[in-house]
Protein backbone atom coordinates (compact mmCIF):
# COMPACT_ATOMS: atom_id res chain seq x y z
CA UNK A 1 0.00 0.00 0.00
CA UNK A 2 3.08 2.27 0.30
CA UNK A 3 3.76 3.07 -3.20
CA UNK A 4 -0.12 3.30 -3.95
CA UNK A 5 -2.52 6.39 -3.77
CA UNK A 6 -5.83 5.54 -2.57
CA UNK A 7 -8.86 6.94 -4.54
CA UNK A 8 -12.18 7.05 -2.59
CA UNK A 9 -15.41 8.57 -3.54
CA UNK A 10 -17.72 9.60 -1.39
CA UNK A 11 -21.71 9.44 -1.49
CA UNK A 12 -24.22 11.27 0.62
CA UNK A 13 -27.83 12.84 -0.60
CA UNK A 14 -26.78 16.61 -0.29
CA UNK A 15 -24.72 18.89 1.88
CA UNK A 16 -27.94 20.50 3.33
CA UNK A 17 -27.51 20.94 7.22
CA UNK A 18 -27.30 17.62 9.21
CA UNK A 19 -24.74 15.73 11.33
CA UNK A 20 -23.47 13.27 8.46
CA UNK A 21 -23.22 16.49 5.84
CA UNK A 22 -20.87 18.10 8.07
CA UNK A 23 -18.77 15.20 8.96
CA UNK A 24 -18.37 15.11 5.22
CA UNK A 25 -17.30 19.14 5.20
CA UNK A 26 -15.14 18.65 8.08
CA UNK A 27 -13.17 15.45 6.95
CA UNK A 28 -12.39 15.14 3.21
CA UNK A 29 -9.83 17.62 3.21
CA UNK A 30 -8.13 15.69 6.43
CA UNK A 31 -8.14 12.47 4.20
CA UNK A 32 -6.90 14.42 1.22
CA UNK A 33 -3.56 15.79 4.13
CA UNK A 34 -2.92 11.91 4.50
CA UNK A 35 -3.03 11.56 1.19
CA UNK A 36 -5.84 9.81 -0.28
CA UNK A 37 -7.18 11.16 -3.66
CA UNK A 38 -10.85 12.18 -2.22
CA UNK A 39 -14.16 13.18 -4.27
CA UNK A 40 -17.48 13.92 -3.42
CA UNK A 41 -21.02 12.31 -5.36
CA UNK A 42 -23.94 14.49 -4.35
CA UNK A 43 -27.30 13.17 -5.20
CA UNK A 44 -28.96 16.59 -4.98
CA UNK A 45 -26.37 18.93 -5.82
CA UNK A 46 -28.18 22.17 -4.42
CA UNK A 47 -26.51 25.07 -3.06
CA UNK A 48 -26.12 24.73 1.17
CA UNK A 49 -23.57 26.88 3.49
CA UNK A 50 -21.53 23.31 3.43
CA UNK A 51 -21.30 23.14 -0.34
CA UNK A 52 -20.31 26.34 -0.72
CA UNK A 53 -17.60 26.11 1.86
CA UNK A 54 -16.31 22.70 0.60
CA UNK A 55 -16.19 23.93 -2.65
CA UNK A 56 -13.42 26.39 -2.27
CA UNK A 57 -11.03 23.80 -1.29
CA UNK A 58 -9.52 21.66 -3.57
CA UNK A 59 -12.22 18.68 -3.69
CA UNK A 60 -13.48 17.30 -6.96
CA UNK A 61 -17.88 17.36 -5.97
CA UNK A 62 -19.68 15.84 -8.91
CA UNK A 63 -23.33 17.07 -8.94
CA UNK A 64 -26.23 14.54 -9.81
CA UNK A 65 -28.20 16.21 -12.68
CA UNK A 66 -31.57 14.36 -11.26
CA UNK A 67 -33.19 16.40 -9.07
CA UNK A 68 -35.08 14.04 -6.51
CA UNK A 69 -32.81 11.75 -4.40
CA UNK A 70 -35.57 9.31 -4.59
CA UNK A 71 -35.07 8.97 -8.33
CA UNK A 72 -33.53 5.30 -9.32
CA UNK A 73 -31.85 6.56 -12.28
CA UNK A 74 -29.16 7.98 -9.80
CA UNK A 75 -28.06 4.12 -10.29
CA UNK A 76 -27.53 4.68 -14.36
CA UNK A 77 -24.67 7.68 -12.74
CA UNK A 78 -23.05 6.14 -10.38
CA UNK A 79 -22.34 2.67 -11.83
CA UNK A 80 -19.84 4.10 -14.07
CA UNK A 81 -18.08 6.31 -11.72
CA UNK A 82 -17.56 3.47 -9.32
CA UNK A 83 -15.40 1.87 -11.59
CA UNK A 84 -12.83 4.29 -11.21
CA UNK A 85 -11.86 4.59 -7.70
CA UNK A 86 -10.78 2.06 -5.41
CA UNK A 87 -13.66 1.76 -2.73
CA UNK A 88 -17.05 3.94 -2.70
CA UNK A 89 -18.06 4.93 0.92
CA UNK A 90 -21.83 5.86 1.04
CA UNK A 91 -23.80 7.62 4.15
CA UNK A 92 -27.52 7.89 4.46
CA UNK A 93 -30.32 5.90 2.95
CA UNK A 94 -31.16 6.61 -0.31
CA UNK A 95 -27.40 6.81 -1.30
CA UNK A 96 -27.16 3.19 0.52
CA UNK A 97 -29.67 1.48 -2.28
CA UNK A 98 -28.71 3.51 -5.26
CA UNK A 99 -25.26 2.62 -4.89
CA UNK A 100 -26.49 -0.63 -3.61
CA UNK A 101 -28.32 -1.43 -6.68
CA UNK A 102 -25.59 -0.12 -9.01
CA UNK A 103 -23.13 -2.61 -7.58
CA UNK A 104 -25.61 -5.42 -8.09
CA UNK A 105 -27.18 -4.88 -11.38
CA UNK A 106 -23.18 -4.26 -13.43
CA UNK A 107 -21.56 -6.87 -11.04
CA UNK A 108 -18.98 -4.04 -10.30
CA UNK A 109 -16.55 -5.74 -8.14
CA UNK A 110 -15.50 -1.72 -6.54
CA UNK A 111 -15.21 -2.12 -2.60
CA UNK A 112 -17.88 -0.48 -0.94
CA UNK A 113 -18.30 0.76 2.61
CA UNK A 114 -21.15 2.63 4.73
CA UNK A 115 -21.49 4.13 7.99
CA UNK A 116 -24.30 4.24 9.99
CA UNK A 117 -25.60 7.62 11.31
CA UNK A 118 -29.13 6.61 12.86
CA UNK A 119 -30.14 4.29 15.80
CA UNK A 120 -32.96 3.73 14.08
CA UNK A 121 -35.19 4.32 10.73
CA UNK A 122 -38.75 3.50 9.39
CA UNK A 123 -38.00 1.17 7.13
CA UNK A 124 -37.00 -1.46 9.93
CA UNK A 125 -40.47 -1.42 10.89
CA UNK A 126 -41.72 -2.56 7.10
CA UNK A 127 -42.04 -5.82 6.62
CA UNK A 128 -41.08 -5.45 3.37
CA UNK A 129 -38.46 -3.16 3.66
CA UNK A 130 -36.89 -5.42 5.86
CA UNK A 131 -36.27 -8.07 3.36
CA UNK A 132 -34.62 -5.31 0.86
CA UNK A 133 -32.61 -3.93 3.71
CA UNK A 134 -30.58 -6.97 4.39
CA UNK A 135 -30.17 -7.65 0.85
CA UNK A 136 -28.54 -3.83 0.25
CA UNK A 137 -26.58 -3.89 3.21
CA UNK A 138 -25.35 -7.53 2.19
CA UNK A 139 -23.40 -5.96 -0.76
CA UNK A 140 -21.15 -3.63 1.32
CA UNK A 141 -18.12 -5.31 2.25
CA UNK A 142 -17.86 -3.22 5.67
CA UNK A 143 -20.48 -1.40 8.14
CA UNK A 144 -19.37 1.10 10.23
CA UNK A 145 -21.42 2.07 13.20
CA UNK A 146 -20.65 5.42 15.15
CA UNK A 147 -21.89 4.24 18.84
CA UNK A 148 -22.57 1.06 20.70
CA UNK A 149 -26.08 2.07 20.41
CA UNK A 150 -25.80 1.98 16.41
CA UNK A 151 -24.03 -0.71 16.40
CA UNK A 152 -26.43 -2.66 18.59
CA UNK A 153 -29.34 -2.09 17.36
CA UNK A 154 -27.97 -2.70 13.39
CA UNK A 155 -26.68 -5.96 14.05
CA UNK A 156 -30.08 -7.07 15.98
CA UNK A 157 -32.00 -5.68 13.13
CA UNK A 158 -29.66 -7.28 10.26
CA UNK A 159 -28.18 -10.71 11.82
CA UNK A 160 -25.35 -10.83 10.02
CA UNK A 161 -21.64 -11.89 11.64
CA UNK A 162 -20.07 -9.52 13.77
CA UNK A 163 -17.36 -9.51 11.40
CA UNK A 164 -18.97 -7.55 8.44
CA UNK A 165 -19.19 -4.47 11.27
CA UNK A 166 -16.90 -2.14 13.06
CA UNK A 167 -17.49 0.47 15.52
CA UNK A 168 -15.63 4.20 14.75
CA UNK A 169 -17.00 7.04 16.45
CA UNK A 170 -17.51 10.32 14.37
CA UNK A 171 -15.52 13.17 15.28
CA UNK A 172 -15.14 16.68 15.21
CA UNK A 173 -12.75 19.60 14.72
CA UNK A 174 -11.86 20.23 17.87
CA UNK A 175 -9.26 22.54 16.87
CA UNK A 176 -11.51 24.61 14.92
CA UNK A 177 -13.64 24.98 18.14
CA UNK A 178 -11.06 25.79 20.54
CA UNK A 179 -9.59 28.43 17.98
CA UNK A 180 -12.77 29.65 17.72
CA UNK A 181 -13.42 33.69 19.06
CA UNK A 182 -17.04 34.09 20.50
CA UNK A 183 -19.39 36.77 18.64
CA UNK A 184 -20.01 39.50 20.67
CA UNK A 185 -23.25 38.67 22.55
CA UNK A 186 -24.93 41.94 21.68
CA UNK A 187 -24.68 41.20 18.11
CA UNK A 188 -28.10 38.83 18.46
CA UNK A 189 -28.83 39.90 21.88
CA UNK A 190 -28.47 42.21 25.22
CA UNK A 191 -25.52 41.51 26.67
CA UNK A 192 -27.41 40.82 30.27
CA UNK A 193 -29.08 38.09 28.81
CA UNK A 194 -28.26 34.49 29.19
CA UNK A 195 -28.29 32.61 25.50
CA UNK A 196 -28.72 29.04 25.21
CA UNK A 197 -28.22 27.43 21.64
CA UNK A 198 -29.38 24.42 19.80
CA UNK A 199 -27.57 23.43 17.10
CA UNK A 200 -29.58 20.75 14.83
CA UNK A 201 -32.08 20.23 11.93
CA UNK A 202 -35.62 20.60 12.21
CA UNK A 203 -36.95 17.15 12.03
CA UNK A 204 -39.25 15.24 14.28
CA UNK A 205 -36.05 13.42 16.26
CA UNK A 206 -34.48 16.90 17.19
CA UNK A 207 -37.68 18.36 19.33
CA UNK A 208 -36.65 21.50 19.83
CA UNK A 209 -40.39 22.24 20.83
CA UNK A 210 -38.86 21.06 24.48
CA UNK A 211 -36.46 23.52 25.03
CA UNK A 212 -38.89 26.45 23.63
CA UNK A 213 -41.38 25.43 26.01
CA UNK A 214 -38.94 25.49 28.85
CA UNK A 215 -39.04 29.36 28.27
CA UNK A 216 -42.15 29.60 29.75
CA UNK A 217 -40.54 28.73 33.55
CA UNK A 218 -37.61 31.08 33.09
CA UNK A 219 -36.96 34.90 33.29
CA UNK A 220 -37.70 37.61 30.30
CA UNK A 221 -33.81 37.58 29.90
CA UNK A 222 -33.52 34.13 28.99
CA UNK A 223 -32.88 33.87 25.26
CA UNK A 224 -33.07 31.08 22.99
CA UNK A 225 -30.80 30.45 19.73
CA UNK A 226 -31.84 27.96 17.36
CA UNK A 227 -29.99 26.79 14.74
CA UNK A 228 -30.83 24.79 11.66
CA UNK A 229 -33.77 24.16 9.17
CA UNK A 230 -35.52 21.84 7.96
CA UNK A 231 -39.62 20.37 6.81
CA UNK A 232 -40.45 21.63 10.73
CA UNK A 233 -39.51 24.29 11.38
CA UNK A 234 -42.92 26.25 10.38
CA UNK A 235 -44.19 23.98 13.15
CA UNK A 236 -41.83 25.42 15.75
CA UNK A 237 -42.26 29.15 14.64
CA UNK A 238 -45.75 28.72 15.41
CA UNK A 239 -45.36 27.04 18.62
CA UNK A 240 -43.19 30.29 19.05
CA UNK A 241 -46.02 32.36 18.46
CA UNK A 242 -48.34 30.23 20.76
CA UNK A 243 -46.24 30.60 23.51
CA UNK A 244 -45.67 34.47 22.95
CA UNK A 245 -42.19 33.90 22.88
CA UNK A 246 -41.45 35.28 19.92
CA UNK A 247 -39.09 38.23 21.54
CA UNK A 248 -37.38 35.39 23.41
CA UNK A 249 -36.61 32.62 20.21
CA UNK A 250 -34.70 33.66 17.28
CA UNK A 251 -34.28 31.40 14.42
CA UNK A 252 -31.00 31.46 12.68
CA UNK A 253 -31.01 29.05 9.96
CA UNK A 254 -28.32 27.07 8.29
CA UNK A 255 -25.21 28.75 9.30
CA UNK A 256 -21.35 28.00 8.78
CA UNK A 257 -20.05 29.71 11.97
CA UNK A 258 -21.29 27.39 14.59
CA UNK A 259 -18.35 27.71 16.55
CA UNK A 260 -18.19 31.24 17.48
CA UNK A 261 -22.33 31.55 18.04
CA UNK A 262 -21.44 28.07 20.58
CA UNK A 263 -18.39 30.16 22.25
CA UNK A 264 -20.68 33.16 22.19
CA UNK A 265 -23.62 31.38 24.14
CA UNK A 266 -24.04 30.64 27.91
CA UNK A 267 -25.36 27.16 27.34
CA UNK A 268 -25.89 24.27 25.06
CA UNK A 269 -28.70 22.16 24.78
CA UNK A 270 -29.71 19.50 22.54
CA UNK A 271 -33.32 18.05 23.61
CA UNK A 272 -33.52 15.55 20.37
CA UNK A 273 -35.53 12.22 21.20
CA UNK A 274 -33.29 9.80 20.28
CA UNK A 275 -29.69 10.23 17.84
CA UNK A 276 -27.10 8.02 16.53
CA UNK A 277 -23.63 9.81 17.57
CA UNK A 278 -25.17 13.36 17.33
CA UNK A 279 -21.60 15.67 16.18
CA UNK A 280 -23.71 18.70 17.72
CA UNK A 281 -23.46 17.47 21.18
CA UNK A 282 -19.37 17.13 21.14
CA UNK A 283 -19.46 20.63 19.19
CA UNK A 284 -21.16 21.61 22.03
CA UNK A 285 -19.23 19.99 24.42
CA UNK A 286 -16.04 20.97 22.90
CA UNK A 287 -17.11 24.82 22.99
CA UNK A 288 -16.36 24.84 26.91
CA UNK A 289 -20.00 25.98 27.87
CA UNK A 290 -22.29 23.86 29.94
CA UNK A 291 -24.14 21.17 27.67
CA UNK A 292 -27.94 19.62 28.55
CA UNK A 293 -29.04 16.84 26.20
CA UNK A 294 -32.08 14.45 26.69
CA UNK A 295 -31.51 11.20 28.18
CA UNK A 296 -31.81 9.16 25.34
CA UNK A 297 -30.02 6.84 23.13
CA UNK A 298 -27.23 8.22 21.39
CA UNK A 299 -26.80 11.36 23.64
CA UNK A 300 -26.54 8.86 27.26
CA UNK A 301 -23.65 7.64 26.70
CA UNK A 302 -22.02 10.87 25.85
CA UNK A 303 -22.77 13.16 27.78
CA UNK A 304 -23.61 10.60 31.13
CA UNK A 305 -20.80 11.94 33.55
CA UNK A 306 -19.96 14.80 31.91
CA UNK A 307 -22.66 16.79 31.23
CA UNK A 308 -26.39 17.20 32.24
CA UNK A 309 -29.06 15.04 31.40
CA UNK A 310 -32.89 15.23 31.62
CA UNK A 311 -35.95 13.24 31.24
CA UNK A 312 -36.83 13.80 27.28
CA UNK A 313 -39.37 15.79 26.38
CA UNK A 314 -39.66 17.28 30.33
CA UNK A 315 -39.25 21.12 29.61
CA UNK A 316 -40.02 22.30 33.34
CA UNK A 317 -36.62 19.78 34.34
CA UNK A 318 -34.60 21.34 31.83
CA UNK A 319 -35.26 24.90 32.95
CA UNK A 320 -34.76 23.82 36.61
CA UNK A 321 -31.06 22.85 35.41
CA UNK A 322 -30.91 26.02 33.27
CA UNK A 323 -31.09 27.80 36.64
CA UNK A 324 -28.83 25.65 38.67
CA UNK A 325 -26.37 26.42 36.22
CA UNK A 326 -26.67 29.87 36.13
CA UNK A 327 -27.17 30.59 39.96
CA UNK A 328 -24.17 28.19 40.45
CA UNK A 329 -20.64 29.46 39.27
CA UNK A 330 -18.74 26.46 40.64
CA UNK A 331 -21.16 24.04 39.33
CA UNK A 332 -21.01 25.89 35.96
CA UNK A 333 -17.53 25.99 36.03
CA UNK A 334 -17.20 22.07 36.74
CA UNK A 335 -19.93 21.01 34.57
CA UNK A 336 -18.09 23.53 31.54
CA UNK A 337 -14.50 21.57 32.55
CA UNK A 338 -16.10 17.99 32.67
CA UNK A 339 -17.98 18.69 28.80
CA UNK A 340 -14.67 19.88 27.44
CA UNK A 341 -12.46 16.86 28.52
CA UNK A 342 -15.58 14.04 27.25
CA UNK A 343 -14.98 15.79 24.12
CA UNK A 344 -11.78 15.58 23.70
CA UNK A 345 -12.25 11.55 22.87
CA UNK A 346 -13.97 12.66 19.84
CA UNK A 347 -11.51 14.12 17.60
CA UNK A 348 -11.85 14.11 13.98
CA UNK A 349 -8.00 13.22 13.21
CA UNK A 350 -8.57 9.94 14.92
CA UNK A 351 -11.74 8.98 13.51
CA UNK A 352 -10.19 9.92 9.69
CA UNK A 353 -6.84 7.60 11.41
CA UNK A 354 -9.28 4.36 11.62
CA UNK A 355 -11.63 5.08 8.29
CA UNK A 356 -7.65 5.41 6.19
CA UNK A 357 -6.89 1.84 8.32
CA UNK A 358 -10.10 0.22 7.21
CA UNK A 359 -9.72 1.55 3.56
CA UNK A 360 -6.21 -0.17 3.56
CA UNK A 361 -7.08 -3.60 4.86
CA UNK A 362 -9.93 -3.79 2.86
CA UNK A 363 -7.85 -2.99 -0.39
CA UNK A 364 -5.13 -5.05 0.66
CA UNK A 365 -7.29 -8.31 1.22
CA UNK A 366 -9.22 -7.56 -2.21
CA UNK A 367 -5.85 -7.97 -4.19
Amino acid sequence: MENKTLKILHVINSLATGGAEKLILDSLLIYKSEGLEVDLFLLNGVSSPFLNELEKNDIKIIKSKYKSVYNPLHILEISPLMKQYDMVHVHLFPSLYWVGLAKILNRNKTLLLYTEHNTSNRRRSNYILKITDKLIYKVYNKIITISPEVDKNLQDYLKFSKHNFQLIPNGVNLEKIRCAKPFRKNLLLENDDVCIIQVSSFRPQKDQNTLVKSLQYLPENFKVLLVGDGPLRSEIEENVRKYKLEKRVIFLGIRSDIPQLLKMADLVVLSSFYEGLSLSSIEGMASGKPFLASDVPGLHNIVNGAGILFPQGDSKTLSEEILKLINDEVYYKTISERVVERASNFDIKLMVENYIQIYEELVESNF
